[in-house]
């Protein structure tokens, strides 16, 4: 019988909606999760939790584990805890219990000092419960909070959040969304309509390129659900587990002494001539391995991970490809909030400075 329960708690929202995820290109919460852990590594927590919902017909609507995976596992063998939205059940609309969950998760990693991993893929608040789920989101932000510079958090957007369902990735460390399937919006491009009869896409309003390009809001997009998650493992191997640990060091075969006389004719003899920074980044770090971060926004500062001696370094380098590498606001605010992180977490920051000074003008 338990069995039972647990097949059908795996099966969440049922056949037909899995089929509706696919036929997007999504995967379920929980292929997420098996493509995220190493194998066979996911513990899951509180399976069979319910909503606890009695208004408008809900109560005989119950779909166990109310529409969140939660549980933690193995990345590259270093423990992380992760939380997945499941859309298959009420539209990933978070409750009362599902916010529950997620707190827990969020206080287990603060206790045991591991990263948290959010799969973000919900409508927002669930509209049965009225104040109730909002009241969940209160709780979910507070922990984002209390959680910020004691714990790595990242937040991978894998579909269209709108409202509460976005306010909560903001606040944590490092956003990575999906093109054409993940969107971040106050209210949606109906709202938008309705308030202020401006007609705009979705894409156009909160898409992985909105984000990733304008509003700097994201630091990546990736092509689809496979490569984010894969991404996001490789990442996951430059960040501490915590604020008392140290980042992981990796072994690397790159001597420190090795010389690359390329270097000495990168830098132009003439100031007025730019060159690429990425190239001079790429060189001196280990293994050529440089992992950025923006890049696609204020592309004047370079910032990204990378290893020295196999020791996690976060860089930081003017570009002079773009705006011959001045600073201004955009770009500003790019490095302080990446150094901020780099700080909270013990991280050396390396910063490869040639800027002709501030940019001048309105």
């Amino acid at each position: 019988a338990l069995e039972a329960k647990r097949a059908l708690a795996r099966l969440g929202g049922g056949e037909k909606r899995i089929a509706a995820q696919h036929a997007k290109g999504k995967l379920t919460a929980r292929e997420r999760l098996e493509l995220l852990f190493d194998e066979g590594s996911f513990e899951e927590w509180d399976m069979f939790v319910e909503h606890r919902c009695v208004d408008f017909g809900m109560q005989d609507n119950k779909i166990p584990g109310d529409g969140v995976v939660t549980g933690y596992g193995m990345i590259n063998g270093r423990l992380a805890f992760a939380f997945s939205q499941d859309f298959t059940v009420f539209g990933g609309a978070l409750s009362e219990s599902h916010a529950e969950k997620i707190c827990k998760v969020m206080d287990q990693a603060m206790k045991v000092g591991a990263p948290v991993i959010g799969l973000n893929d919900s409508g927002g608040a669930r509209i049965q419960e009225g104040v109730a789920s909002l009241g969940g989101y209160a709780d979910v932000f507070q922990k984002n909070v209390l959680a910020s510079g004691v714990i790595p958090q990242i937040s991978m957007i894998m579909g269209p959040c709108a409202g509460g369902a976005v306010y909560s990735p903001a606040m944590t460390d490092f956003i990575f969304m999906v093109k054409d399937s993940s969107y971040m919006f106050v209210t949606g491009p109906e709202v938008v309509k309705t308030v202020t009869h401006e007609e705009v896409t979705a894409e156009e309003l909160g898409g992985a390129t909105t984000h990733n390009t304008r509003s700097g809001v994201a630091d990546l997009a990736f092509e689809n659900d496979v490569e984010a998650l894969l991404m996001l493992r490789r990442f996951f191997n430059y960040l501490p587990l915590s604020n008392r640990e140290k980042a992981p060091c990796r072994p690397s075969g790159d001597p420190a002494g090795r010389i690359d006389h390329s270097l000495d004719t990168l830098v132009p003899e003439n100031p007025n001539k730019p060159y690429d920074i990425k190239e001079l980044i790429l060189k001196v770090v280990d293994d050529g391995d440089f992992f950025e971060l923006q890049p696609d926004y204020a592309k004047n500062i370079v910032t990204g991970f990378a290893r020295m001696e196999g020791q996690t370094v976060g860089i930081v380098a003017n570009q002079p490809l773009v705006l011959a590498g001045c600073l201004d606001i955009k770009s500003s605010i790019k490095a302080a909030r990446f150094v901020r992180f780099c700080d909270a977490f013990h991280i050396p920051v390396i910063t490869f400075v040639d800027v002709p000074g501030f940019m001048p003008g309105t």
